[in-house]
């Protein structure tokens, strides 16, 4: 009866380490070797400093990831552009049914020649959106 009288002890908390870390070392950087060693650890993409300065002192590869926002905004710009123009192309759709059911031949053939224009126009617009997509691909993304 005394075995079961006593208070069960639990563990509770984190398990603790095989082989902790214990040694620290301490160094000092000037502003100048302090920004450029927080550029690299931003780049590395490792989300804990010290384990980035050991992969450095051990010389373990790190991990280098690089967005250019520039071309992440032209991107999008682009995304943008070709949204607005899918627009046109429905509203171009619906002008021309429109046209053709209310107006007579001579008056909707005079309208539709306008259109016709305006459309030469666009084309010309998204051929050189076409070539310079193709210019900042070749020059800044490095596709061939």
């Amino acid at each position: 009866m005394e075995e079961n009288n006593r208070k069960q002890v639990k563990k509770t908390g984190r398990k603790p380490k095989i082989d902790p870390a214990v040694n620290r070392y301490s160094i000092n950087l000037n502003d100048e070797d302090n920004a450029r060693f927080l550029a690299l650890f931003d780049h590395s993409g490792m989300k804990v400093t010290a384990h980035f300065i050991t992969a450095c002192i051990f010389q373990k590869t790190v991990k280098t990831v690089k967005i250019d926002m520039d071309a992440v905004a032209y991107h999008a710009g682009l995304t943008k552009f070709f949204g607005q123009f899918r627009g046109i192309a429905t509203n171009y759709n619906q002008i021309v049914k429109l046209l053709n059911a209310n107006f007579s031949d001579k008056k909707a053939s005079a309208y539709l020649y306008k259109l016709e224009k305006q459309t030469a126009e666009m084309k010309e617009l998204l051929l050189k959106v076409v070539n310079l997509t193709t210019e900042f691909e070749k020059k800044y993304l490095n596709k061939e």
